[in-house]
């Protein structure tokens, strides 16, 4: 089975290649590509993979513009922190549709699904399309983070996270046990996937979970200075255009 993987997070993709690999030892992976334009021209220049894993959210836009622009036979297992565009999916070769943090249980009922439809030579979307609709839709925050940890790996809880911040353009997950790891998503993309009742965005650098709010005091200009716990070094400060909705957002 030749397999090819479309993501644009380096540590998700090594993750999926590996569990790939390990429920199916036979399987080759073909090419691992993070971005619209990467795919476009591997899928215009190579044989078709027997089967593609493809995120969503790409470096440079929405996945699904591939297949707009390459006629793609290939069944596709798609993989998202988000859950809104499940029937869009369902309109290309999807025979899943697996949310992250990816774990290898799903994996292995997704690939069992595309060797049964494989056997009996069954359609692939509206099978799934079926299937989607009668069965409830998984909650649309992210709930997981996959981080490094040495030479192996962590899954975090979201209700474990105090605070992330970026910092020379890496951006840090850091724990109510004042733990910190890098994690290979931007703060932009954090702000989209986490739930709003839970984490603010304060500024540029940082988001928090309002467990981790200690203090707010009064800052110049109409902004307003954050002491968190754990504490960090650099003082963070909600801008004026956020204070307002920030004060809403803690029911002060």
């Amino acid at each position: 089975m030749n397999v090819l993987i479309i993501e644009d997070e380096q540590l998700a993709a090594e993750v999926l290649a590996s569990i790939i690999t390990r429920l199916r030892p036979q399987a080759t992976i073909m090419a691992s590509l993070g971005s619209v334009a990467e795919a476009v021209e591997w899928l215009t220049l190579h044989q078709a993979p027997d089967l593609i894993f493809c995120d969503i959210h790409l470096s440079d836009g929405n996945s699904f513009s591939i297949f707009q622009q390459v006629d793609v036979r290939s069944p596709v297992i798609f993989t998202t922190a988000y859950n809104e565009y499940a029937i869009e999916a369902f309109k290309v070769n999807s025979i899943d549709y697996l949310l992250k943090p990816i774990e290898a249980g799903e994996v292995a009922k997704a690939l069992k699904k595309y060797e049964e439809l494989q056997r009996h030579h069954l359609p692939y979307g509206l099978e799934n399309l079926q299937r989607l609709v009668h069965t409830p839709a998984p909650a649309t925050f992210r709930t997981r983070f996959l981080v490094k940890q040495g030479q192996g790996l962590k899954s975090v809880g979201a209700d474990e996270v105090a605070y992330f911040f970026a910092e020379e353009g890496v951006v840090f997950l850091v724990t109510k046990q004042g733990a910190r790891f890098i994690i290979n998503l931007t703060l932009d993309q954090l702000e989209e996937q986490l739930d709003g009742s839970q984490f603010f965005r304060a500024n540029r650098q940082f988001i928090v979970h309002i467990g981790a709010v200690q203090e707010v005091r009064p800052y110049f200009k109409g902004r307003l200075s954050l002491v968190v716990k754990p504490p960090i070094t650099e003082e963070q400060v909600v801008t004026s255009s956020r204070a307002a909705a920030f004060r809403q957002w803690l029911d002060m």
